[in-house]
């Protein structure tokens, strides 16, 4: 039998010469923002830690959590306010780290974490998506334009020669077109084992939403949907799985378009309830407009849910369109294809097939072996160079 990605990984680092990870990430799992990157760091370093790796996860204090926790085998460690981590942890990393580390995992959420300044090329760089329009909708517009300059202009100069990976191929593009970014190397995430087949369907149409209460998620637009919707189909339910500081807003939202009736929203639920939501529903959408992958929509289908989406870098890699779930312009509403999506059988439990299919084919352990072949080479290039003749 071919040796599983899980033995491959062990193997790998046995014979890496790296026995010690430090990563970087603005976030963790535990915040209470915490979204789909945190999780793919989760996936990826538990394993690292299970196949006999030391690795230490450096994030941004959390609130009411202590500075330092064990998870999973692996450690974190919280220090500094939302945007002092960058600052601390590059003057720790030049200070101490670069020499008690074999190798870093720099996570760029927005703002990078510079260890090809510092760590002597000995790491990747992990980038979901380039933030874009974001920087508009989460800061104010002189900020927005330093967060974009900085982003596309700025920071680009010290990756040119690390290894960037990201989710999916629509996402690469996006690096090379606008950080001209080169070294990209594509590997998709996984899907944890939680999620699967079984549950009850429900009885009447139920749309499921899940992500951060965020400008991003553009979760306003989406109840916009939900109300044109439900005039079509008065039976339809929707649940909103999430938090963050826009829920007053969208509850206020909700009763101003007289949809509160059929619309509830959950905050944040067990992994069990989230397996249960997926199983139990008609179809996953996402109205967001910028994301590295779209994790929620392939939990979904593996739970036999198909997706309706928009058409954006990273769902066009998480939604197989036509076959997993159907893609929609960005700027259009989802309210027609999920009527229409809902309203004929045969089309949905064609996209409930393709969705399963697709599914099977992503696993974490798959992606942790990967990531962590980028890292070994990564590292292998800089031996070569350093004893390479003058």
């Amino acid at each position: 039998m071919p040796e599983s990605a899980a033995s491959q990984l062990s193997s790998l680092i046995a014979s890496s010469h790296i026995s010690s990870v430090k990563a970087f990430a603005w976030r963790d799992l535990d915040d209470a923002e915490a979204g789909g990157s945190e999780i793919h760091a989760d996936e990826v370093l538990r394993r690292w830690a299970a196949a006999g790796l030391s690795v230490t996860l450096r994030t941004s204090a959390v609130a009411g959590r202590p500075k330092e926790r064990e998870r999973d085998g692996y450690r974190v460690v919280r220090r500094s306010g939302r945007y002092q981590v960058f600052p601390d942890a590059i003057t720790r990393g030049v200070r101490r780290d670069r020499r008690h580390y074999d190798a870093f995992v720099d996570i760029w959420n927005g703002v990078p974490f510079l260890t090809p300044l510092w760590a002597r090329r000995r790491s990747v760089t992990w980038l979901h998506h380039v933030h874009a329009d974001m920087w508009k909708m989460t800061l104010g517009p002189r900020l927005a334009r330093v967060g974009w300059f900085l982003e596309h202009r700025i920071f680009p100069l010290a990756y040119r020669r690390t290894t960037v990976c990201t989710l999916s191929n629509s996402s690469a593009h996006e690096i090379d077109e606008k950080l001209h970014l080169k070294r990209v190397r594509v590997i998709p995430p996984g899907i944890a084992d939680k999620f699967h087949t079984g549950g009850v369907r429900s009885d009447t149409p139920l749309i499921v939403a899940v992500g951060r209460l965020a400008p991003v998620k553009r979760f306003d637009l989406l109840l916009q949907d939900f109300a044109e919707v439900l005039a079509e189909v008065p039976s339809a339910r929707f649940v909103v799985v999430g938090e963050g500081f826009l829920r007053s807003d969208l509850e206020a939202l909700a009763v101003a378009l007289e949809i509160s009736h059929a619309l509830t929203f959950a905050g944040h639920v067990s992994d069990d309830e989230l397996v249960a939501l997926y199983q139990s529903a008609w179809l996953v959408v996402s109205r967001s407009l910028r994301e590295g992958w779209g994790m929620t929509l392939t939990e979904a289908a593996k739970c036999g849910t198909p997706s309706v989406a928009t058409d954006i870098a990273g769902h066009r890699d998480a939604v197989r369109e036509g076959v997993s779930g159907i893609l929609v312009d960005p700027y259009v509403s989802l309210a027609d294809t999920i009527t229409r999506v809902i309203a004929d059988n045969e089309l949905l439990e064609e996209l409930r097939r393709g969705a399963l299919s697709y599914a099977s084919e992503l696993t974490w352990d798959r992606t942790a072996l990967e990531l962590f072949e980028a890292l070994a080479s990564s590292v292998r290039a800089r031996g070569r160079k350093a004893t390479s003749p003058k």
